[in-house]
């Protein structure tokens, strides 16, 4: 009874998983070794430098952020409301 189950449903199952692994760790080194497409790295480029939000705590792409100089050194934000909020505080 045991050797039935074993052969009939444990076996399979482990093939299976093994198989498996097996499949995701090829695909996974394959990923790995295939360079980024050219538009991913031009995006990664366009953003340039990140910048924390001192309100919210977000990152934000220099370039894209909203700017406010305080102290004469620029502060990002994300937004317009958390640049408000930073200058009403």
């Amino acid at each position: 009874m045991i050797r039935i189950f074993l052969i009939r449903f444990i076996l399979p199952l482990i093939a299976f998983l093994v198989i498996r692994y097996l499949v995701k760790s090829i695909w996974g080194s394959y990923r790995a070794s295939v360079p980024a497409s050219k538009g991913e790295s031009e995006n990664v480029r366009a953003g340039g430098e990140l910048k924390r939000d001192p309100v919210c705590g977000t990152y934000v792409a220099a370039a894209s952020a909203f700017t406010r100089v305080v102290d004469g050194r620029p502060v990002y934000f994300c937004s317009t409301a958390c640049r408000d909020k930073y200058h009403s505080a």
